[in-house]
């Protein structure tokens, strides 16, 4: 990793001669991708300094501690001063880890996030929007914009299926965790003897593309408009602002109905179909990371569940984590900063393994 390390510095370097070049200082569109460049390298670079700093100094130390003539008082601060450095040293080297490991391209994104009642009937409806109430509650947390794109309701007032778009500095990176098969187990409120019952949603998490990421050909397209069905008022099934669009080549249909305008909802939905469209690109590029759209979420069965929400006990269960907390009423209510920290810092560790072959520190 060393020899790593170096090649990073000569590059770093490297780029700041470039940079200081007349024909380059002259050329906004080289200046501004040597200087992105340099920018990516540069916290790597810095690291690499500290820890070569830390390491002198702790190698001096311990030379110090070698000497049979040093003084007894000398010798119990130079121990206690190796205990700081080797810290110290084994800190940067972790911190140079991360930040070689290369960075999801969609961390930075906004996101499309689709649910769906899985195995429960109307109680897995009624779950599906209290998912949707915890992710609209953590949204506004962090001060994330919230839009819902298409929903199709269950008559006891859950959703069947809902489709909501978030706008906001890092949703992916952080709702991308969420992907996958959630269990609830309450009792419901149609239930009137009080058991336990166990219901499914899926939640599916897309990065938003841009139009530049996803070319898609007009002819391929086929456009179709209808009257909306949702929540409306006056608007609703009198005028057709309805517009659901296929992807005639893969079969893949996007829905908007939410807006009264039939222009914002053609928006909305060609905003969807991207996103399915990219998602299904990256698919077949990576296997390893997502085999397809539907493995993403399963097919709703209890047993592939990623959590559980265990009301009764106000208790959740992250199975990845293996790890439970208990507050669920404050989870649902949209307290997902600890749980979602422990996932990104376990997939940190997986990425830590898979690059250096050990995930500690040292």
């Amino acid at each position: 990793m060393i020899d790593k390390l170096d090649m990073v510095k000569r590059r770093y370097e490297e780029l700041g001669r470039l940079i200081a070049q007349p024909e380059v200082a002259t050329n906004p569109r080289s200046l501004r991708e040597l200087g992105k460049e340099r920018t990516g390298l540069e916290r790597t670079v810095m690291l690499y300094q500290q820890y070569k700093a830390a390491t002198r100094a702790l190698e001096e130390t311990e030379s110090l501690l070698g000497d049979n003539n040093i003084e007894a008082e000398m010798a119990t601060l130079a121990r206690e001063e190796v205990g700081g450095l080797r810290q110290q040293r084994d800190n940067f080297l972790h911190q140079i880890k991360l930040s070689l490991l290369v960075e999801d391209p969609n961390d930075s994104k906004d996101v499309i996030v689709e649910i769906r009642g899985g195995t429960g009937g109307d109680e897995a409806s009624l779950f599906a929007a209290d998912l949707f109430r915890m992710y609209s509650r953590y949204a506004q947390f962090r001060r994330w914009q919230v839009e819902i794109i298409d929903s199709s309701q269950s008559e006891v007032g859950g959703f069947k299926e809902l489709v909501f778009e978030v706008k906001g500095k890092g949703a992916y990176s952080h709702l991308k965790y969420e992907r996958g098969v959630h269990r609830v187990q309450r009792v419901p409120v149609t239930e009137s003897s009080g058991r336990i019952h166990t219901s499914t949603a899926t939640v599916a998490v897309l990065p938003e593309a841009k139009e530049v990421e996803v070319d898609i050909n007009p002819s391929d397209l086929r456009e179709e408009f209808f009257h909306s069905s949702g929540a409306g008022g006056q608007n609703v099934n009198k005028v057709t602002t309805a517009v659901r669009l296929v992807h005639i080549p893969t079969g893949i249909t996007a829905v908007c109905q939410d807006e009264r305008s039939q222009i914002k909802n053609r928006t909305k939905a060609m905003a969807v179909l991207r996103a399915r469209l990219f998602n299904m690109e990256q698919q077949k590029q990576s296997r390893d990371i997502e085999e397809n759209r539907r493995s993403q979420v399963g097919s709703g069965e209890r047993a592939e569940k990623i959590r559980t929400y265990n009301f009764p006990q106000n208790r959740v269960t992250d199975h990845r984590l293996g790890l439970t907390f208990h507050n669920l009423d404050q989870i649902m209510d949209g307290a997902l900063g600890e749980l979602l920290e422990n996932l990104s810092l376990k997939e940190q560790a997986q990425q830590l393994e898979s690059a250096f072959g050990d995930s500690k520190t040292g």
